[in-house]
């Protein structure tokens, strides 16, 4: 007699002396063959890649013919080899980039992810033309007040034309057919996670904006709670920004636009998550970190910390 298991076919012989040794190999047959059908794509879902993109893919996508001039300008400081590597991007993650601004890690980010994967970016609901300015933040962290704090004089008014949003720029990238997979997400710090996307996520990333949030006012404790609603279990968190000086926390965050590396984790472990990794590889300890631009000049130092979801 025989059965059909699969794609494979199985002759069940009658009872002899060789059953003892043919009947166990069977049952090995019959266990492989459901082994190979929960793997094989019968329910057409694709399924996350469990291996990083090799260093090879990623320079494949960094050097895509079809990228801007302008983003490849930025590849020279961003350094986007050495950051996608340190992700750990896998193509078919799903991924959500906060303040994504002109866009130019979000597309990064749906390159690598490819056509099984898709990535968001995120930015604020643009503030109307006749909103009363924000109310002034005190600055937070400041440990160490003997550090001289920079100041900003108030700038001239004038009439500024307004600027393309960063829905708009998104919008723009998304027009290429190989970024089809490319959205746009226009919600609060606060609450920057789709509903449709909660629990889903494979990856934040927050490039050279956390600062910000500290003299916009935006509570970051409730941001980063929301992401960690919105990532998988596993799901990464990776936060990429300028080193202020140890004790100045984020009260430098609208004069220096820098950050306390160690604040910066504290705050985000107390939502949960846990420091996984430190990158490098922007780094510049020759900074002396006291201006927004380094006197003499050089490359502003830099960290990028990883973060996962237990």
């Amino acid at each position: 007699m025989t059965m059909k298991f699969g794609a494979m076919k199985v002759m069940l012989l009658r009872p002899t002396v060789k059953s003892a040794i043919v009947l166990p190999i069977v049952a090995l047959l019959v266990h492989l063959s459901g082994c190979s059908a929960m793997g094989s794509g019968i329910d057409s879902v694709p399924r996350l890649a469990t291996t990083s993109l090799t260093q090879v893919r990623i320079s494949e996508i960094i050097a895509s013919p079809d990228r801007s001039s302008a983003d490849r300008t930025n590849d020279l400081r961003r350094k986007p080899d050495q950051m996608l590597g340190f992700i750990g991007i896998r193509a078919g993650m799903v991924a959500l980039d906060l303040s994504a601004g002109g866009g130019y890690t979000t597309e990064l980010l749906v390159r690598a992810v490819g056509p099984d994967g898709s990535a968001y970016g995120q930015s604020q609901p643009p503030r109307p033309v006749d909103a009363p300015p924000r109310p002034a933040v005190t600055p937070e962290g400041n440990s160490s007040p003997q550090l001289q704090t920079a100041q900003l004089a108030a700038p001239p008014v004038a009439t500024v034309p307004p600027r393309r949003t960063s829905a708009q720029a998104l919008a723009e990238r998304a027009k290429n057919p190989l970024l089809a997979n490319l959205s746009s997400v226009v919600r609060v710090f606060e609450d920057p996670v789709p509903p449709e996307l909660s629990g889903k996520l494979d990856l934040v990333t927050l490039m050279f904006n956390y600062h910000d949030l500290g003299h916009m006012g935006t509570d970051r404790f409730r941001m980063n709670t929301a992401v960690f609603a919105g990532l998988k279990s596993g799901g990464l968190y990776v936060i990429a920004d300028h080193a202020g000086r140890p004790g100045t926390g984020i009260s430098e965050a609208g004069t220096l636009h820098r950050i306390e590396e160690a604040f910066l984790q504290q705050e985000v472990e107390s939502a949960g998550f846990k420091l996984v990794a430190r990158g490098d590889f922007l780094s510049n300890p020759s900074d002396p970190r006291d201006k927004n631009t380094p006197e003499p000049a050089q490359p502003k130092d830099e960290f990028v910390l990883k973060f996962v979801k237990p």
